[in-house]
């Protein structure tokens, strides 16, 4: 079979979710809600749920309350933007390795774009690589183009893989509703029923002008074409820009002292900024994580009063944010994150 060009989709299953329990393994198999700062009790939504908290119909962007109401015995935690970028960032790095363009599309999912004549074992390599680089579990479909790519993860969800290209679209496809559709939501949903469109086959078959008259003349026909499974196949590389570096270590006896952990941050605060110094950018952030004994993570992170690359100030830093844990547990692993600028950040400041 001759080689052909494939755009794979590749989602973590439950990603920010599944963060979390890496760190906490003790939550393995718990009703897991993430969101706000884990109050359910504060005006905040869902980011996500664990698979077992799913089972009881809790989805992101649902009020925390409302969460709470439905699994009462639920476990909340706050939302670690850091942690999600940096485990994020080891994902991404881990598919750029791979013969393909890669294109961002946030932090738990990624195009590909490949030419194969196996698309189904490169998607199986690709799983089995991000497993053993951060543990955690992802899913990928395989389609001719993006929107059919981004379906067939759907179908491939949980730790699977799915095809769907125009052979099958229409045995897959054509009987399910309109908000199966990528871009389609719920209140669209809503009108093209009212409009006598409730499924995908119905929708591909609509008359254009009807639609353009219904729902304005580009949105209207695009809904058609969406239908017909024809979208995009160009897969554009997002060009990689740490966000942040970082060094940490595991200590093979938990350490106690608490003089010995500042020594420890102070040497990995070293080991950091001749990274930043490596990257040219100046550092805007300082971050410290603590594993304490067995295994509870903790993070606290300081901005800087200016960026700044002088390993002076990254270690003063590094032990001004180590003083914000009680150290009076056992500690297993002590890392130092320098985090830079983002380019929005950076386009905002003076």
């Amino acid at each position: 079979m001759a080689d052909r060009e494939w755009v794979l989709h590749v989602d973590l299953d439950q990603f920010i979710a599944a963060v979390e329990v890496s760190r906490r393994p003790e939550l393995r198999g718990k009703p897991v809600v993430v969101g706000g700062t884990g109050d359910p009790a504060e005006r905040a939504v869902v980011a996500t749920a664990s698979y077992e908290a799913r089972e009881f119909g809790i989805r992101s962007g649902m009020p925390l309350r409302t969460a709470a109401k439905r699994c009462p015995e639920a476990i909340f935690l706050a939302t670690d933007a850091p942690a999600y970028q940096e485990v994020s960032d080891r994902v991404m790095a881990t598919l750029r390795e791979f013969p393909v363009v890669v294109e961002v599309l946030g932090w738990d999912e990624a195009f590909l774009g490949v030419t194969t004549t196996d698309p189904e074992a490169l998607a199986a390599d690709v799983r089995l690589a991000v497993a053993e680089e951060t543990g955690l579990s992802c899913s990928v479909g395989i389609g001719d183009n993006k929107l059919r790519a981004k379906l067939a993860t759907g179908f491939a969800k949980p730790a699977g893989i799915f095809r769907l290209v125009q052979d099958n679209w229409w045995e897959v496809m054509a009987e399910k509703p309109t908000d199966a559709l990528w871009g389609i939501g719920t209140k669209t949903t809503k009108k093209l029923a009212e409009t006598g469109y409730h499924t995908v086959l119905e929708l591909a078959g609509a008359d254009p002008a009807d639609l353009a008259a219904r729902f304005g003349p580009k949105l209207g026909p695009w809904y058609r074409i969406l239908a017909g499974g024809i979208g995009d196949a160009e897969v554009t590389a997002t060009p990689y820009v740490a966000r942040s570096r970082s060094r940490e270590t595991t200590f093979q006896q938990n350490l106690t002292d608490p003089e010995v952990m500042a020594a420890e941050v102070a040497a990995l605060a070293k080991r950091v900024s001749e990274d930043v110094a490596e990257e040219g950018r100046p550092a805007a952030r300082v971050a410290v994580k603590v594993r304490f004994a067995p295994f509870q993570t903790h993070t606290h992170s300081v901005t800087l009063p200016a960026r700044t690359s002088d390993p002076a100030e990254i270690e003063q830093a590094a032990l001004a944010v180590l003083g914000m844990f009680d150290l009076g547990r056992p500690v297993r692993l002590l890392g130092v994150r320098a985090e830079f600028l983002s380019a929005a950040e950076r386009s905002a400041s003076p």
